[in-house]
């Protein structure tokens, strides 16, 4: 986690400091506009999906920044701005996916993500006066390809998770998992290697 520390010359606007991983306030008309695009867009998504959802998923592919061949996710989603969240192709993603994509959120081909996972990428001032007063920024998030995420998985800011690895449900993963390997726990740990 990057330690708060702002430049008070700063000439960029708030969605460009967003979008460069630097700190930022969330109030700013652009960046409103963005998330209100976002939230209406997954509410159309959820709306339309238990009648068509092979239909539903032209919504996504509007929506996020990529949204491979094949791949399917189910409604509700979650999402701050959706255009930095990249689904590969063949991935599934079952029901009450969250991904708060402050930054961007990569996963691979073929993935399999349970229900209820959460990709967390914003983060927040460890100091109180920073946090008080609003400030954030955000990590990336990576999956490999091949990645199946157990229900009820959490994945925090800056994590990457390696391919063909298995995350088992309930885990928060705090740190990297290198390919190839079971991840289970609360902070996740390495079972074993595949």
């Amino acid at each position: 986690m990057q330690s708060f520390h702002l430049d008070e010359n700063d000439p960029r606007s708030p969605l460009e400091r967003m979008r460069a991983g630097d700190w930022y306030i969330a109030d700013d008309p652009a960046i409103q506009e963005a998330y209100l695009h976002a939230l209406a867009q997954t509410g159309r998504f959820t709306r339309e999906y238990p009648d068509a959802p092979d239909a539903a998923q032209r919504i996504l592919h509007d929506l996020l920044g990529t949204l491979g061949d094949g791949a399917h996710v189910r409604a509700p989603l979650f999402l701050d701005y959706g255009t930095n969240l990249h689904i590969g192709e063949g991935t599934f993603v079952n029901y009450s996916l969250t991904a708060l994509d402050v930054a961007d959120i990569r996963i691979g081909k073929n993935c399999q993500l349970g229900p209820n996972v959460q990709l967390l990428t914003p983060i927040h001032p460890l100091e109180p006066q920073p946090r008080r007063a609003g400030w954030e920024a955000a990590e990336p998030i990576t999956i490999g390809d091949n990645v199946w995420i157990g229900g009820g998985v959490t994945v925090l800011p800056g994590v990457s998770i390696g391919a063909d690895s298995v995350i088992g449900a309930g885990a928060v993963v705090t740190k990297d998992v290198p390919a190839r390997s079971v991840a289970v726990g609360n902070p996740a740990r390495i079972l074993r290697t595949l």
